[in-house]
């Protein structure tokens, strides 16, 4: 049965109370935060209740409808976070429709006995949730997964497809129509990278599927930008979720794959895959808190770690040594670990090298890698136009990361340091990371940063370039807080600007006031120390690149930290340098 139907087969009435809210009730397809089962969740709110009581009753609520399903070796997992908790099972792949289901009754009869408000039967929705399950019953989807796991192959699930395999290895059907034996023979796993973190994540999955390229294979990514393979880009947006990892890994071209995961597609719907050959994090820092119950740094740690869960019994983890968050959250991960440091004497560094395993790390201004046997420069940082001669050292733990993940790959080592030789912060190679123009004798550099960690990364680097003057550009989305957005600017002036355009973001303002957001960003660079007239207000980013461009001259440096109208601002930057 199709999706869209499953979803009407049951109406559930929660309570509509503030005091009780099910913020979220999702069907996860793959490995998650919870395990590397497929499963059900939801995320409940207890504003007017004691969050443990609510917890007492939801899992006692949840126990009573899975048994009476026979569901009775399920297991229930919770999550207590501040103001709620969260509660999972797994379940078959054939039966993710009704676990969410399960879900939503037992918060129906959690909200109606704290609210004491009367309830339907019991055996009633009992009998419901059978109709459901027996409606979604697929006997071949699950023999087909079943198999697959035997065999050692992956497979990939939406809601009416199933895939076997990937890439040049894959077929594809709807779930209704599946094969009683597909051809093995032909089906297999291509070697595929996860690259996940709050930061860096982009320019490490496109270093990786660079060094794939170099290596002679057509090489593919999904990423917040598109998803490309070879040199055909399938679709522009937003992919860095499980979409762009199917519509990836489903393109029989493909040889090898790198998906960007970001922690919203973890959260709502599972890492997409389940036998990587390596997975990346890059760093943790806070962004999107307060969304799914994650409302704590450590714990948006712990969401980025279950990427772990996702690999095949042999990959590798790649990991950030200098990162405590990326330390601490390792410690429940399992398989192998492989870490990288910007400095030798890191601890993971210092250990991976006393016990021979494979590491990477920053020494003398020299990139050095160790298979576990033998330690060998892979390249001066000098020869890395993405460090920009060293000041980027946040490219340079993205470098790090990519080359210990091609090397888990299979990627020979002449491809990794080839690319890394050329591959540039331009819009061809990297578009909106540190992209830098030629206009008029001035530097201007074009960057997608837009959270504290990632600006104050940029804005260091970027300070210590040689300038007359110095411009940065600002514009937030309104869904940023008050305090998020001083945060942003303070990181901004980290490079030391002689002006700040504060821009407005109109497309942005989600739930602001027209120029709200660029009078935050006014008061708080007035705050930190910047004359009055040193601040220049934009009806737009564009508007505000406009107003900088008219103001630079020879030697100066300004940094355009832009999210919206990007390619715009680019547009017109090539046609100034062009003259």
């Amino acid at each position: 049965m199709q999706s869209d139907a499953l979803q009407d087969l049951l109406e559930i009435p929660v309570p509509d109370h503030p005091a009780l809210v099910l913020d979220g009730c999702r069907r996860l397809l793959g490995p998650n935060l919870y395990g590397p089962e497929p499963g059900a969740v939801g995320d409940g709110l207890a504003s007017g209740f004691d969050p443990h009581v609510m917890l007492q009753a939801w899992v006692h609520h949840a126990r009573g409808l899975l048994d009476g399903l026979g569901w009775t070796s399920t297991h229930i997992l919770t999550r207590p976070f501040d103001g709620g908790a969260s509660l999972f099972f797994p379940a078959a792949v054939d039966q993710l429709f009704t676990a969410a289901f399960i879900v939503e009754a037992a918060w129906y009869y959690t909200a109606t006995e704290l609210l004491q408000i009367d309830q339907i039967p019991i055996d009633r929705m009992i009998a419901d949730l059978r109709r459901v399950s027996k409606a979604e019953e697929n006997p071949a989807l699950v023999a087909l997964v079943a198999e697959a796991s035997r065999r050692e192959i992956d497979r990939l699930l939406d809601d009416d497809a199933l895939t076997l395999g990937h890439g040049a290895g894959s077929a594809t059907w709807k779930s209704g129509n599946l094969p009683e034996s597909p051809d093995w023979s032909h089906l297999h796993d291509i070697p595929i990278a996860l690259v996940t973190g709050t930061n860096g994540k982009t320019t490490t999955t496109r270093l990786i599927a660079a060094m794939g390229k170099a290596a002679g294979l057509v090489s593919g990514l999904s990423s917040t930008e598109f998803v490309k393979v070879g040199d055909d880009i399938l679709d522009k947006g937003d992919y860095s979720g499980p979409a762009g990892a199917r519509l990836l890994l489903r393109d029989t071209r493909l040889e090898l794959g790198v998906l960007e995961v970001a922690r919203g597609g973890i959260l709502r719907r599972g890492v997409p895959v389940t036998r990587a050959r390596a997975a990346v994090v890059t760093n943790v820092a806070a962004d999107h808190l307060g969304q799914y119950g994650i409302n704590t740094v450590p714990e948006l740690a712990q969401v980025k770690l279950a990427v772990h869960r996702a690999l095949a019994p042999h990959g590798v983890l790649v990991l950030n040594a200098d990162d405590p968050l990326v330390v601490a959250a390792a410690k429940d991960a399992t398989g192998e670990q492989v870490w990288f440091s910007l400095s030798a004497q890191a601890a993971e560094i210092v250990t991976a090298r006393r016990a021979k395993r494979p590491c990477g790390w920053l020494e003398n201004g020299l990139i050095m890698l160790s298979d576990g046997h033998t330690e060998a420069t892979l390249i001066a940082v000098e020869d890395v136009p993405l460090t920009l001669g060293g000041a980027a050292r946040y490219n340079i733990e993205n470098v790090l990361a990519a080359a210990l993940a091609a090397r888990a790959l299979g990627i020979p080592e002449r491809a990794i340091s080839a690319t890394l030789s050329r591959f540039r912060s331009d819009p061809t190679d990297n578009p909106g990371r540190a992209n830098e123009f030629a206009v008029r004798g001035a530097r201007i550099f074009v960057d997608f940063a837009h959270n504290p960690h990632s600006i104050a990364a940029v804005a260091s680097a970027m300070a210590v370039l040689p300038a007359r003057r110095r411009f940065v550009l600002l514009s937030h989305a309104g869904d940023r807080s008050d305090s998020d957005i001083r945060a942003l600017t303070a990181g901004a002036l980290a490079f030391n600007p002689d002006y700040v355009v504060a821009a407005e973001n109109p497309k942005y303002l989600r739930g602001r006031r027209p120029g709200e957001v660029s009078e935050i960003i006014r008061q708080a660079s007035l705050d930190l120390g910047l004359p009055e007239d040193r601040i220049v207000m934009a009806d737009s980013p564009l508007d505000g690149a406009h107003k900088i461009l008219k103001r630079v001259k020879v030697d100066d440096l300004a940094l355009l930290l832009v999210h919206d109208e990007r390619p715009e601002i680019i547009e017109m930057l090539q046609s100034d340098a062009s003259r």
